[in-house]
């Protein structure tokens, strides 16, 4: 099984404008599906991911407040978009536009998550990764529950002051290219 870079590389890689990483998940966000795009940009063999969490390609510079947000609306039965910055097996950042939605069984309840990414527009990833730094280093500062308090609290500032809803702020990026 490969491990996790322990060492960041400080590359980034990109995939084709035409591709889409497809992964679905369990309901504890165990990986139970990878498409061959997946596996070929985070540098996994299929064996070494199915069953583990999807955590796995987590980048240390991703607030947690944007996963809280995610989850929040996943166990709401919402879909979300986001833009993600992942970490490859062998160190290299890549950056997504994630799509997660529920995947409903037959009695309408969450039986698991679905994602499919594709590759984001650069001047949308600039601006994203400017308010993630900022989110981010409110959750530094304060540390565990606080940060992520601060945080969050930081981020409906931002958006308030914006007019925006999250959804409203990622489509403003995704059309514009930039916005932030």
């Amino acid at each position: 099984m490969r491990a996790i870079a322990t060492r960041l590389t400080g590359e980034t890689r990109d995939f084709g404008a035409h591709e889409l990483i497809v992964t679905k998940t369990d309901l504890k966000g165990r990986l139970t599906y990878t498409n061959d795009v997946f596996l070929r940009i985070s540098v996994y063999d299929e064996r070494d991911v199915i069953g583990r969490p999807h955590s796995i390609i987590r980048h240390p510079d991703m607030p947690k407040v944007i996963f809280k947000l995610l989850w929040d609306s996943l166990t709401a039965g919402q879909e979300i978009f986001a833009y993600v910055v992942n970490l490859a097996s062998d160190g290299v950042a890549y950056w997504v536009l994630a799509h997660v939605t529920p995947s409903f069984g037959a009695d309408g309840r969450i039986v698991g998550y679905h994602s499919s990414r594709r590759l984001p527009e650069p001047r949308a990833v600039e601006a994203a990764a400017a308010l993630y730094a900022r989110l981010r280093a409110e959750e530094e500062r304060l540390g565990g529950q606080a940060g992520l308090a601060a945080s969050w609290q930081l981020l409906q500032d931002m958006l308030a002051e914006r007019g925006q809803t999250y959804d409203e702020f990622v489509w403003e990026l995704t059309n514009a290219g930039a916005g932030a």
